[in-house]
């Protein structure tokens, strides 16, 4: 039995085997077998398929057309199929343009039960766009109120997810009256006023709707946030004409219903992308289109229109507010090139698209120099909605979209730093999400926004900051831990950098007002760097004083050193003991280096600021505490008594310090523990001192550290300072006071 199993499986393998050498030999000749015909085959088939699935939605259509009276759903078999039809097609690729007028118009008409409705209105997903004029009709349809209120509600949903796919908005902003008159209904106001903050322009903020509304503000208990989203537009526009006072701090008006068609739109896409190399029409734009799924990606790019063309621009979630004729405006798809921006900046105007600003440096050039506050305004809006809809920690079924996620806050991340200066849709962004924040979702772009939050809220906002922050950093890793501070340093140096700027262009007239906002600076970045120093010391703590967290720290205090010269700003504040200390004693001389050049530069401006005082005759309103100077000659002393007297045990005078007595060194058991942290003997520095010794002595292999001291010591501090060690060089030269050999006298640290 077993042999003739064997022999049939060997029968098998050779078939096998002549088969695919039958192949190999056909395709060396020059072709494949029947790879050409199967292809082919394929290809008719699906072609079949398509044109049977068109003759279905065209039959479906053409029914739905010609429905004069109420049909039931249970009775009518035909009813049945079409509904099935449209449902299954509008999944699979979406309608076409020419469908929607007809499927809408039926939907509205209440000639069918609300469940044929509410399916057909879930089934309008557009393959390309929506024509302007079924949305105009359909909106006849619904003020004639033959159909439910569900339905009502329903279609405005549709309308407001869909705003972005109709072709042209002219005639659907001629119905702006038409719309303002549906807010009396309370049902569908929340809807209503979406769609009007969609369609707004400046025109309408001088029109008599405002009357109206500010009546039906106040008349209304509490702000409601729908119409105060409509309110503040037509404040910004006229705000003459709004003297109702209304919350300054950005907040989200509208609710964030997840729409049946978001997850529909999206498959729709990926499945036509991937049944063909062509980009698909529901990706629009002069750009390449994104390979990835949310409606927000293609909007990134700059719109194709123009003058005689039809505006087909995907996503978008305000309209322009200062309407320009054609003939006065400049194609903004047409801008290429900086000349062309300087002449014709008169006359630009915004892509009805703003999201593709932030990936236009030249609008982004534009924008940071327009007076139009409106486009401000759009750009927050549209970008606050979409961090809110699209966060992936915020909302639980965005964790597949990740990626595109990370790519948004990278492209906000990015114009942030062209414009230099932080978006409050992102700021108000980071103090909603970051306590819901993991510490992992879209790390580094987190951490990068933070960088540019701007100053004036730092210090009313600490507690949404620092303190989700500081949980994560202490729970966190190394690594992260080690982000957080880069972002910090980062955050400091966009508000100095702030400060520096605004300080060269304010005139002497304006010194009072100028006074006001320093005090607000000072405050806040001393608390900035206060709140450094604690998550610091308890992180080196934690982490057993790593060297490349202390790396970290010392780069932020780098900056923080040279405040008041470099920055202009009169504040200085050393580090804490918790973290000189470990600096001082460390193993690492990049970080013993790095320190000893903070210190110098901390007493070139400490040098520099009691000049200042001395100089100046009339009272300061900002001065350097004597307490700041105190702690640095404490500083001093120990440090000069660590690397250079070898007294640091006996003369650190500072409470935190490393002062013991000598009982309690000598019961260590280290023979030279005076000596311990001097240059020869510190380990950060010892191997230094061992390839000195194996320079100057080549025969002795005792390696003996007593014996560089005298002459000896001069050139070994020579040949620290070829070493590279400028910060060591620098310190020494300015803060150890050098005898001559013929004084008796020791070396004593040099106080400030």
């Amino acid at each position: 039995m077993q042999r003739g199993r064997s022999s049939k499986h060997s029968k098998r393998s050779l078939q096998a085997q002549h088969s695919q050498q039958t192949d190999l030999s056909a395709w060396r000749k020059g072709g494949t077998v029947d790879t050409e015909e199967s292809a082919q085959n394929r290809q008719s088939r699906s072609d079949q398929k398509n044109d049977h699935e068109q003759e279905s939605l065209e039959e479906a259509l053409s029914y739905f057309g010609e429905i004069q009276d109420r049909v039931s759903l249970k009775k009518s078999e035909v009813l049945k199929k079409h509904l099935s039809t449209i449902e299954s097609i509008a999944l699979k690729r979406g309608l076409p343009p020419e469908g929607f007028e007809v499927l809408l118009d039926v939907a509205l008409s209440g000639k069918l039960a609300d469940t044929v409705n509410i399916r057909l209105l879930k089934s309008l997903i557009p393959t390309s766009v929506i024509p302007e004029s079924s949305v105009v009709s359909s909106v006849s349809m619904f003020c004639v109120s033959k159909c439910s209120s569900n339905v009502q509600l329903l279609f405005l949903r549709w309308l407001i997810t869909m705003f972005d796919f109709i072709d042209q908005k002219e005639q659907v902003h001629a119905l702006y009256g038409v719309f303002f008159f549906i807010l009396n209904d309370e049902k569908l106001c929340p809807y209503i006023c979406h769609i009007l903050c969609l369609l707004t322009r400046k025109e309408n903020g001088e029109s008599p709707h405002l009357y109206e509304l500010k009546y039906r503000f106040v008349s209304y208990s509490g702000m409601l946030p729908h119409l105060q989203a409509l309110l503040s537009l037509y404040k910004l526009f006229c705000p003459e004409l709004v003297s109702i006072t209304l919350p300054q701090k950005m907040k989200t008006y509208f609710k964030n219903a997840d729409s049946p068609w978001k997850a529909a739109v999206t498959a729709v896409r990926q499945r036509n992308q991937a049944n063909s190399t062509v980009p698909q029409p529901l990706v629009l734009g002069t750009a390449q289109p994104c390979s990835r799924k949310r409606k927000w990606n293609s909007q990134l790019t700059v719109p194709a229109t123009s003058a005689n063309a039809q505006n087909v621009a995907v996503g978008r979630k305000m309209r322009h507010a200062d309407s320009y004729s054609a003939n006065e405006s400049f194609p903004v798809e047409q801008l290429r090139t900086f000349p062309q921006l300087l002449q014709n900046i008169h006359c630009l105007e915004f892509p009805s698209q703003m999201g593709s600003v932030l990936t236009n440096p030249l609008l982004l050039h534009y924008m940071n120099c327009s007076k139009d506050e409106s486009a401000s305004l759009r750009l927050y809006y549209w970008m606050g909605q979409i961090l809110q809809e699209e966060c992936t920690w915020c909302v639980v079924d965005n964790s597949q979209y990740e990626e595109e996620f990370r790519g948004f806050l990278e492209t906000a991340y990015r114009a942030e730093c062209f414009l230099q200066e932080g978006f409050p849709s992102c700021e108000e962004f980071l103090y909603r999400s970051l306590p819901l924040w993991d510490g992992v979702s879209c790390q580094s772009e987190v951490l990068q926004l933070m960088s540019w939050i701007p100053l004036r809220t730092f210090s009313e906002m600490k507690s949404q900051l620092c303190s989700p922050l500081a949980q994560l950093f202490f729970t966190s890793s190394l690594y992260f831990k080690c982000s957080v501070l880069e972002s910090l340093k980062e955050l400091l140096q966009n508000w100095l950098n702030w400060h520096l700027v605004h300080l060269d262009s304010e005139s002497d007239s304006q010194f009072g007002s100028l006074n006001t906002t320093l005090s607000g600076l000072v405050n806040g970045v001393a608390e900035l760097i206060h709140f450094v120093g604690r998550i610091s010391t308890a992180a080196l703590h934690l982490e057993k004083s790593h060297t490349f967290l202390l790396c970290f720290i010392l780069d932020f205090y780098e900056t923080v050193c040279d405040i008041y010269l470099k920055y202009k700003l009169p504040l200085l504040i050393l580090p804490p003991a918790g973290v000189f200390y470990p600096a001082l004693l460390s193993m690492d001389s990049v970080n013993l280096n790095q320190l000893c050049y903070i210190m110098y530069r901390y007493r070139t401006n400490l040098v520099a600021a009691k000049e200042n005082e001395i100089s100046k005759k009339k009272i300061q309103q900002f001065k350097i505490s004597s307490q700041t100077y105190q702690e640095y000659n404490q500083y001093i002393i120990a440090m000069v008594g660590c690397l250079w007297t070898s007294t640091a045990f006996q003369k650190d005078n500072h409470p935190q310090g490393i002062r013991m007595d000598d009982e309690l060194l000598k019961k260590t058991g280290v023979k030279e523990y005076k000596n311990s942290f001097n240059i020869v003997y510190h380990p950060a520095l010892t191997c230094y001192a061992v390839d000195f010794l194996k320079q100057v002595w080549p025969d002795d292999t005792t390696l003996n550290f007593s014996l560089i001291k005298g002459k000896k010591w001069n050139w070994y501090l020579r040949y620290l300072y070829g070493q590279g060690l400028e910060g060591l060089k620098l310190f020494i030269e300015s803060s150890v006071n050098r005898v001559s050999k013929t004084s008796q006298s020791k070396p004593e640290a040099e106080e400030v």
